[in-house]
């Protein structure tokens, strides 16, 4: 990827799980009798978790001023955490930690990956009350065709219509035709991904996703899917 941190999501919920699990993998891995990392100090620890804190409190409440001064805040210290902390200590903190925790792996030749060219798709499924989820995550049939370097992930973005809330303050208003408008996003690897839209029943939900490669460069948008929340 280039040597930003541009794959920190903006803030919204992607943002808030991104944090959420790199300091959740941070605790499991530093925690316990015989814990595998050493390397980071209790203090750089404590300022991550004040961090996602300051975050959170920012952004449960409908504010958007306030969560944006929070992602800021936020992000600059989770931004140095990595850049210091993992990527300075690649003979502790393997690859595999770096994709577990959504992290992209840097790119010695950047040339050398494309952006992605194919569209992605998938199924909506439901499997209970307020649940929606997206199953066979894949590339588009009949259209430009998949490359496993380019297409190294998915960003799922989404978006719901109805009454505005604490947790999903931006709305949709009417059926889309491209994701662009969509306000929120998470970025995943597997090939399929679970949401709880709890206390959203009734309200329709509208996904739209596309391939990232490990630069963080994004192909063109699939189709839009919507469904109505059961």
């Amino acid at each position: 990827m280039a040597r930003g941190q541009h794959f920190i999501p903006n803030p919204g919920p992607g943002y808030d799980l991104f944090f959420k699990n790199i300091r959740e993998y941070v605790e499991a891995k530093c925690e316990g009798e015989s814990p595998e990392w050493t390397h980071i100090p209790d203090t750089e620890r404590t300022a991550l978790n004040e961090a996602y804190e300051d975050w959170y409190s920012a952004y449960t409440p409908a504010e958007t001023a306030a969560r944006n001064g929070a992602w800021k805040r936020s992000s600059k210290v989770l931004s140095r955490f990595i850049q210091v902390w993992f990527r300075g200590f690649p003979d502790i903190v393997t690859p595999q930690d770096l994709l577990n925790m959504g992290i992209p792996l840097l790119d010695d030749h950047p040339s050398s990956i494309p952006p992605p060219e194919a569209q992605v798709e998938a199924d909506l499924v439901f499997p209970g009350i307020h649940l929606v989820e997206l199953q066979k995550i894949r590339p588009v049939a009949g259209l430009a065709p998949p490359d496993f370097r380019s297409d190294y992930g998915v960003r799922i973005y989404y978006g719901l219509d109805g009454e505005a809330s604490e947790r999903f303050p931006f709305r949709m208003t009417g059926p889309l035709k491209t994701g662009k408008k969509l306000p929120y996003s998470v970025f995943t690897r597997r090939k399929k991904e679970r949401f709880d839209f709890d206390d959203e029943s009734g309200n329709t939900v509208y996904f739209c996703l596309r391939y990232e490669n490990s630069k963080g460069e994004a192909g063109p948008f699939g189709p839009v899917l919507s469904a109505v929340i059961p």
